[in-house]
């Protein structure tokens, strides 16, 4: 299994600074819940790959049409 791999699986994701100055990410699913911290830097790179990525949806998404 890949990122690629669809999964019929729902989950729910929070973003938010922390009381000690670092950007949370938590995952949500069912009984599961991972708490990621991230210092700002990380944050900010972690944004830019999602932002690229989503770019790349973008041109696939016009490919297919």
């Amino acid at each position: 299994m890949g990122i690629d791999t669809e999964r019929d699986v729902e989950a729910n994701l929070q973003i938010g600074p922390t009381d000690q100055g670092m950007v949370r990410l938590f995952i949500e699913s069912g009984r599961m819940e991972i708490p990621m911290d991230f210092d700002p830097d990380e944050a900010r790179e972690i944004a830019e790959e999602i932002l690229a990525a989503a770019k790349a949806a973008e041109q696939l998404g016009r490919k297919s049409r």
